[in-house]
């Protein structure tokens, strides 16, 4: 089935302001910025007369799209309805407001509106210059939005609000997993960073080797270095990595290996550059540039020292001087000293964090299936291909 494509300014008013005198005294639901989540919800925010936001801010209504304009929040994905406890709402002056007409849909547009393709096209449009760039209202009023009937429109959002919140619960039971790991090391160990226990202590360097990673050429991003077939982590790889590193964007060819070293799977990444003291496990063999760590120590110990430095990474990052970007040195590394509950302990910890980790893989898994079948679903719903009621039973 398809339908009809017209303009968001036809069928929705954009930035409407109240039509209706406002008594200054009624309450008002005020919503900042940081009210309106980069997974498209808003927090209630805080009560307030009207007299007191009525000049300065935005004003919506329960119900309305609010669009954060400004980068980076638009790129993010600030883009969110306003679930507010009252009927009329203020909010920053870097929200473009988003209002349906009688034959559209909110959650429909919502969901039209959260396209990661809009915030891509979004960004090119974007006017001023350095961080104030803004997302102007004429690229919202000129976006052509796929119109079904009524009923079609609360449909499709229905089956990808129902999507969405169950990849929003997998995310959390994720969440909730990581902190799981660092309970079970206070549980077992108590709080390392006082060594409430009174364990003894050694140096990280007596714990297994721990040596820079090797990058020789100069300059180091030369694209002879790159291509290859050999896996390179960065920094970034390691920060994004949830603990284990399971991908990489970059290889080195042959003559980046020859000035680089391969650090065998099992290898604790330690960031000592612009992020400082993330940690991530290889889970296969990989090069890193000299602004990553490696330490390598029988498998339960690299579990004991990974978790160990995540109650430690706040602190690090907080010390490590700055000169073009923050760093720490080998030397800092080698000579933190680490609660050492016996080499027993280290392998019962291992083990209950191998569990942890099992979970974790498990609903990993499972969130990237649904993501897969929103996006999928998604790319449907707006291109105007509309999937049958019994095609989706399980999704809408």
């Amino acid at each position: 089935m398809s339908f009809t494509s017209l303009p968001l300014g036809e069928i929705a008013e954009i930035n409407p302001s109240h039509k209706k005198a406002i008594d200054p005294e009624i309450e008002v639901s005020f919503l900042g910025m940081a009210e309106v989540s980069e997974l498209g919800t808003t927090t209630h925010g805080v009560t307030r007369r009207y007299g007191e936001v009525r000049t300065g801010y935005t004003p919506f209504c329960a119900g309305d799209v609010l669009v954060a304009k400004i980068t980076p929040c638009f790129q993010n994905g600030k883009i969110a309805q306003a679930q507010i406890e009252h009927e009329i709402g203020a909010g920053s002056t870097e929200f473009h407001v988003v209002r349906p007409k009688q034959d559209a849909d909110a959650r429909y547009l919502l969901r039209f509106l959260r396209q990661y393709w809009i915030r891509i096209e979004g960004e090119l449009r974007m006017t001023g210059s350095g961080g104030q760039r803004r997302v102007p209202e004429a690229y919202l009023r000129r976006l052509m939005v796929p119109l079904p009937p009524l009923a079609e429109q609360k449909r499709i959002a229905a089956a990808l609000d129902h999507l969405d919140a169950l990849r929003a619960k997998l995310r959390q039971a994720i969440a909730l997993l990581d902190d799981l790991a660092q309970s079970v090391f206070v549980d077992m160990f108590g709080d390392p960073i006082v060594n409430s226990r009174g364990w003894p202590l050694r140096k990280l360097g007596k714990m297994g080797t721990l040596d820079r990673g090797v990058s020789k050429h100069r300059p180091r991003n030369d694209p002879a270095l790159l291509g290859g077939e050999f896996p390179l982590i960065q920094t970034g790889d390691v920060a994004g990595s949830g603990g284990y590193i399971t991908r990489f964007t970059s290889t080195y060819s042959d003559l980046g290996l020859n000035q680089s070293k391969i650090w065998p799977a099992g290898t604790l990444c330690i960031t000592i550059a612009a992020n400082i003291a993330r940690t991530g496990i290889l889970t296969f063999g990989a090069c890193f540039p000299d602004s990553v760590v490696g330490f390598t120590a029988n498998p339960a110990k690299v579990e004991y020292v990974r978790a160990w430095l995540s109650f430690l990474q706040e602190t690090l990052e907080a010390s490590a001087s700055e000169s073009a970007q923050k760093n720490i040195n080998l030397a800092v590394l080698r000579g933190l000293e680490i609660p050492y509950p016996g080499e027993d302990l280290i392998r019962v910890f291992s083990e209950r964090v191998k569990a942890v980790e099992a979970s974790k893989s498990a609903n990993r898994t499972h969130l990237a299936a649904l993501d897969e079948l929103f996006t999928s679903l998604e790319q449907r719903a707006f291109t105007g291909v509309l999937w049958d009621h019994e095609a989706t039973g399980d999704a809408a």
